[in-house]
C-alpha cells in the first residue's frame, strides 16, 4: 500500500492520504457518513480527493462511488429519524445549540423542502448547505420512507460519482499536478480559514437579529 509520500503529500492533505489509504474505500464511507451529520466537513474536498487517490490503484472507483452512497443514505436516516422522532422545531433547536450548523441553513433546509417537496430530496442532495439538512423536516412531515431512502440515494449517488469522476480525472495527470502539489496545503488551509471566518460572521448575524426581533 502507498503512502502519502509517495503521492508526493505533505502536511494536512497527507495526513488525509494517509487515512483514506489505511481505511481504504470504507474509509470513505465513515468521512461521508461524518460529512451529512457535520455538514462543515466538506464532501467537496473528501470526494475528490479519494477520487484522486484511487488513480495510485489502491482505492476501487466503483467502490468508492457505492460505499460513499451507502454513507449519505444512512446518515439522512439518522436525521431523518432525529425529525421523526422530536418535530421540526426542536430538532432545529438542538442541531443549532452545536455550533456546527447555523440556524440560517438549518432554516433554508426546512423551506427548501416545503416549498419544493418530497422532490427537494433528490434535487436538495446536491445543493451545499442544503443537501444534509433536508432531512430534518423529511422525517418531521413523515416523508413515505422508501420515497426518501430512493431519492437519497439518486442524488446522492449522482453528486458523489460526479465528484469522484473529477478527482480520478486529474488523477490521470500526474506530471502537471506533482508541479503544484507543494502549494496544496496552503489552498486548504485558506480554505479552512474562509470557512471558518463565514462561520462567524455568519454567527454575528444571527445574533444581531435574535436581538433586534427581541427589542422590536
Amino acid at each position: 500500500m502507498t503512502t502519502a509520500a509517495d503521492h508526493g503529500f505533505t502536511g494536512l492533505t497527507g495526513f488525509a492520504a494517509d487515512v483514506l489509504n489505511s481505511l481504504g474505500d470504507v474509509g470513505v464511507g465513515v468521512l461521508v457518513f461524518l460529512e451529512v451529520l457535520i455538514p462543515p466537513i466538506p464532501s467537496e474536498v473528501i470526494l475528490p480527493f479519494a477520487g484522486y487517490l484511487s488513480q495510485s490503484g489502491d482505492l476501487h472507483l466503483g467502490m468508492l462511488i457505492l460505499w460513499s452512497t451507502l454513507a449519505s443514505v444512512v446518515g439522512a436516516l439518522v436525521l431523518y429519524g432525529l425529525g421523526a422522532a422530536v418535530g421540526l422545531a426542536r430538532a432545529i433547536r438542538w442541531i443549532a445549540w452545536t455550533r456546527l450548523v447555523s440556524l440560517t441553513d438549518l432554516e433554508r433546509g426546512a423551506e427548501w423542502f416545503h416549498r419544493h417537496g418530497r422532490w427537494s430530496v433528490l434535487v436538495g442532495r446536491m445543493i451545499p448547505g442544503v443537501r444534509s439538512l433536508i432531512s430534518l423536516p423529511a422525517g418531521a412531515d413523515r416523508m413515505p420512507l422508501l420515497s426518501f431512502c430512493l431519492f437519497t440515494a439518486l442524488g446522492s449517488g449522482l453528486w458523489n460519482t460526479l465528484l469522484i469522476g473529477v478527482g480520478a480525472a486529474l488523477g490521470t495527470q500526474h506530471a502537471l499536478l506533482e508541479e503544484y502539489l507543494q502549494y496544496l496545503d496552503w489552498v486548504v488551509y485558506g480554505a479552512i480559514a474562509v470557512a471558518l471566518a463565514v462561520l462567524v460572521i455568519r454567527r454575528i448575524l444571527e445574533h444581531r437579529r435574535v436581538v433586534d426581533e427581541a427589542s422590536a
